[in-house]
Order: C-alpha cells, then sequence, then structure tokens
C-alpha cells in the first residue's frame, strides 16, 4: 500500500501540549490521534502539566466521541516506536468491522480494507462533518 496523506489539515484541536486530528492517511470516520507537540518517546517524559492535560483532553475526546458522534467503542493505542514519536490512537469501531473480528489482530485488516475500499466522496465528507462536530465540542476545552 502506497502511504498517501488524505486529510492533512483535518485537525481538531491544538492545545498548549498537545494536537488531536483525524488520522491522515486512514479514511475511517473518527479515528482521531492525540500527539505531543514536542518530540517524545513515551509517556514516562510527560512533564506533570502534559500529563494532566493529556489525560483531561483523552477524556474530553473520547466524551465527544460517544457523545456527539454516537461511536460507543474504541482502542486505544499508545505508539512509542514510530518515526513520528509518541502518539495515541483513538480507534473507533463499528459494526461493520465486525467480520474482522474484535481483537487486536484485527485492525490492520480493517485499516487494509478501509484504504482499499473507502476512498469515496461519502467517506471523505463523513470524517470532514466528524471533524467539524469534534472542533465544536472542544471548543471551550
Amino acid at each position: 500500500m502506497e502511504d498517501k496523506i488524505l486529510f492533512p489539515n483535518e485537525n481538531i484541536i491544538t492545545t498548549d501540549f498537545f494536537n488531536v486530528s483525524q488520522d491522515w492517511e486512514v479514511p475511517i470516520p473518527g479515528f482521531f490521534i492525540i500527539a505531543p507537540l514536542r518530540k517524545l518517546k513515551s509517556i514516562d517524559e510527560f512533564t506533570d502539566e502534559e500529563a494532566n492535560e493529556y489525560i483531561t483532553l483523552i477524556r474530553k475526546v473520547r466524551k465527544g466521541m460517544r457523545d456527539v458522534l454516537k461511536i460507543e467503542e474504541v482502542y486505544f493505542f499508545q505508539n512509542e516506536d514510530s518515526e513520528h514519536g509518541f502518539h495515541l490512537w483513538i480507534f473507533p469501531r463499528y459494526k461493520w468491522m465486525d467480520k474482522f473480528g474484535r481483537k487486536i489482530q484485527s485492525v490492520r485488516p480493517i485499516i487494509n480494507y478501509a484504504t482499499e475500499n473507502m476512498l469515496s466522496d461519502d467517506i471523505f465528507k463523513e470524517v470532514r462533518e466528524y471533524v467539524k462536530r469534534m472542533k465544536e465540542f472542544t471548543s471551550d476545552f
């Protein structure tokens, strides 16, 4: 699969320490990434102030996903070995994903399926709508 940046400008919020945005490459609405603004490898490198903001931000984003986007279940993946440095994936679970299973091993096939079969104007519109709604929800952060 060729890496393509599909959503370079779909940012939800940037705080003093973090950025939350739609995953750049995967056309799954509500697949969000929280990344620190400074280059870090691990959560244990956070300052106390960063750590406090991080958990508050995760809770705010997750609440918006449930209350505003109606996403009932997500997977959280903390990544420390990426060339992009530390980041947290908030990966939504939709009914259409059930055919791939409900274990961690299901995520790569779901991502592959999405990048091969969900490159449509309707999905892109839904991604942008979800980002817009989450921006509104997090505007008081």
